[in-house]
């Protein structure tokens, strides 16, 4: 096999066959003592044919615990013989297969897992990870857990030959301690029963396999209406509010996440609740939390983007990745944040996020690469990396990076005394110990505004104009000097949905700021997922594709196929690019993507969309995803996408399937509509009639829409001018001329 290298100090070995694969996750293990494989057929029979189970490791290349693991156990040379001895070893990068990660993950997340536990070894105690591998330790007195919801990566499954899972958990530190069972205890115990337990351990799994079954149906036998809006949305409200910090925004208290489908919803509920007092509420949570988010260190002041999450209630310490949805997401919400308020805040943090979307995660072919890592390298010297590293700041750094004085401060100001005040910049660091358990910020400091300019402003002496100077000249400096340290890894991995919600960010940007740049950017990514993510002949979707030499994008020897993800967040995009540019090809493509998507995922029994193709002997599970989490539940967002294809197409038949996802959702939308507040939207989307703005100026009219909709062709311009109409329900307002009088018909 060829030879690779497993981190700068470790020495060269024979890589194991995840070197031939194109995941940057996989490729990452390519060096582990481990007879890894890939997820496929050639691992599946190894393990019938010698009658071994199966571990499955699931992560993603950023993932801090997921390094933590491998850099503990993954590359013992002792622990993953014991691996390799007793199991057939499967990695999968869980953002190429979020299929198969959702089947397993249910099995963790629902509590499954613990029935294997009780049947293997009752005295164990073990170490879980809650919310995208947020450190939550659980002490258990029999059976360790996962956190009820929680889960997270590194996910750590034993399956049967025939993939049926038995055990599961998370993270595992290697060794036995007080309080934790170690990794290597778990391998040999779980080799032990295999050997000794066998029938008991497979009729284990069938019955996990039936109740996970029986967990996993969304939908509805018979044909029932969708929700009441008004009732969802107070609920949904309702439920928000009860959570909300007052003091510094969120929903939570730690870790606390950006939840851009929270925030969605609470501009739809002001939208429709403008003159309530429900309404005001509405808006003060989500700018609030907006500013606060935009102060804190989740925010990266420097670098721009925002991180993953914050441990802590005040946005202060994030989890340092950065993903490419967030991003996409975030630059939407701050969007809609300014086009609401007015406030050119909002404004600037969306350009911010888009500038280092662009910069960073930007490839030179047009799309858009998956995230950035958490840890790095302190120096070009350091053999080890650290969370956070290539962020945080000593105090001496700051001040020895800005020595000048400040003209027209106070005698002796220096531009550090400024900015270190301005963000919070502390002597001796300031992020708390128990915020830093493992000491990598010891000394160090996470900007964070800790002061409002006027105030600031003031006790230099300055003027706002002056201090807004001072401040960014201070991020340039740092922002230079932190360019020179060794970068995070980057995910060159390129996934549809992510570039999709990448495409709305920047085409709702473009339009809400005027931005045409930005209009562009979206469709130099639209162009690429055309040229690189689309399978010829077909028309179907691909999952991904990746980075190879010289900037050549590459495609993995077996492709894999889109995911309802993929098809739903790339028609948004294309419906955001075609109403941001009015290039009719985006709003014509979207429209057959949505053909194919109903063609490959629509369920005619329980009347929503599955997650994944059928066909695949390999996945146990076809599921429907119940939640708005980090991203979006796929069929939250396709209601809203069918509105607006019905809307643009006249097919009415979309409208019909957007009312059957929300009954088939109608329990979960009314019981608990906190977990799907994008869904939750949608429902006012579907009960409120979705109004058309024509506007006719000189043009072809027999182009794409004129031959969707052919009651466009008895619209006609008034006196010579650029003529608008309002539209319902395919039925059209008189024509006016004037923005005024256009203004008014929409507020009518």
């Amino acid at each position: 096999m060829a030879m690779a290298t497993a981190g700068r100090s470790s020495p060269a070995r024979p890589a194991n066959r995840l070197i031939y694969e194109k995941s940057p996750y996989l490729q990452q293990h390519a060096c582990n003592p481990v007879d890894w494989y890939p997820w496929g057929q050639e691992a599946f029979d190894k393990a019938k044919q010698e009658n071994k189970p199966i571990f499955l490791s699931v992560g993603y290349s950023t993932c801090h615990w997921c390094h933590v693991m491998e850099e503990e156990s993954f590359k013992n040379q002792e622990i993953g013989e014991i691996m390799s001895k007793n199991f057939v070893c499967i990695k999968v990068d869980r953002e190429e297969r979020p299929d198969v990660d959702k089947v397993y993950m249910t099995f963790v997340q629902v509590g499954e897992a613990r029935q294997g536990w009780g049947t293997l070894c009752p005295s164990l105690r073990g170490s879980f990870l809650c919310s995208r591998g947020a450190p939550c330790e659980i002490l258990v007195p029999r059976v360790p857990q996962a956190t009820s919801g929680g889960g997270g990566w590194p996910m750590s499954v034993w399956l049967t030959p025939d993939l049926k899972p038995f055990v599961g958990g998370t993270y595992f530190p290697p060794e036995d301690s007080a309080h934790h069972v170690g990794f290597r205890t778990v391998l040999l115990r779980i080799a032990e029963q295999w050997r000794q337990n066998q029938e008991a351990l497979l009729q284990s799994s069938q019955r996990i396999l039936e109740a996970l079954h029986s967990l996993s149906r969304v939908g509805t036998q018979e044909q029932q209406a969708a929700p009441p809006a008004q009732e969802v949305l107070t609920t949904c409200f309702q439920q928000l509010s009860g959570s909300y910090d007052e003091e510094y925004g969120g929903f939570s208290q730690c870790p606390k996440f950006p939840t851009p489908v929270n925030l969605n919803f609470l501009f739809t509920y002001w939208a429709l609740h403008r003159t309530t007092p429900e309404g005001a509420r509405a808006l003060q949570m989500s700018l609030h939390t907006l500013k606060m988010m935009a102060h804190g260190g989740i925010h990266d002041h420097i670098g721009q983007g925002f991180h993953r999450y914050s441990t802590d209630r005040h946005w202060h310490v994030p989890h340092f990745e950065k993903m490419l949805y967030d991003q996409g997401q975030l630059a939407v919400v701050y969007s809609r944040a300014f086009q609401i308020s007015g406030d050119e805040f909002f404004a600037d943090v969306a350009a911010d996020i888009l500038l280092y979307a662009s910069r960073d995660l930007g490839s030179q072919t047009g799309g858009f690469y998956s995230a950035e890592d958490a840890d790095s390298y302190p120096t070009a010297a350091s053999s080890k990396k650290r969370e956070g590293a290539f962020c945080v700041w000593a105090a001496e750094e700051v001040r020895a990076l800005l020595p000048g004085p400040v003209e027209g401060a106070a005698e002796g100001t220096t531009l550090g005394d400024v900015f270190m005040h301005h963000y919070g910049v502390k002597e001796d660091g300031n992020v708390s110990p128990r915020k830093d358990p493992h000491k990598e910020l010891q000394g160090k400091n996470v900007l964070i505004v800790r002061s409002s300019p006027e105030l600031t402003a003031a006790r230099f002496g300055l003027q706002p104009g002056q201090l807004s100077a001072v401040l960014q000249e201070g991020r340039h400096r740092l922002q230079a000097a932190r360019a020179q340290r060794p970068r995070p890894h980057l995910d060159t991995k390129m996934l549809a949905s992510w570039n999709g919600l990448m495409i709305s960010g920047f085409a709702q940007a473009g339009a809400v700021l005027a931005k045409q740049e930005y209009v562009s950017r979206a469709a130099q990514a639209a162009g690429f997922v055309r040229r690189h993510l689309l399978e010829p002949g077909s028309g179907r979707l691909l999952r991904s594709c990746y980075r190879g030499e010289a900037d050549v994008v590459e495609q993995s020897a077996a492709p894999i196929h889109g995911f309802l993800e993929d098809y739903v967040f790339i028609i948004q995009g294309l419906f955001d690019l075609y109403e941001a540019s009015l290039d009719q090809s985006w709003l014509e493509w979207a429209l057959q993507l949505q053909h194919i998507q109903d063609k490959l995922f629509w369920d005619p029994k329980g009347f929503a969309y599955f997650s994944s193709e059928a066909g695949d002997p390999s996945l146990l599970l076809r599921l429907k995803d119940d939640q708005d989490g980090a991203e979006p539940a796929a069929n939250s967002v396709t209601v809203t996408n069918l509105l607006r294809a019905a809307s643009y197409s006249g097919h009415m038949e979309w409208v019909e399937k957007a009312g059957q996802i929300l009954a088939a959702f109608s329990e979960r939308l009314q019981k608990i509509p906190l977990a799907l507040p994008e869904m939750a939207r949608a429902t006012a989307m579907f009960h409120h009639t979705l109004k058309q703005v024509l506007m006719l100026a000189d043009g072809d009219r027999t182009g794409f829409l004129y031959r969707q909709l052919p009651f466009l062709s008895s619209l006609e311009r008034k006196e010579g001018k650029a003529t608008a109409y309002v539209c319902s329900n395919f039925t059209c307002s008189l024509p006016v001329t004037s923005p005024r009088a256009l203004q008014e018909l929409l507020h009518a």
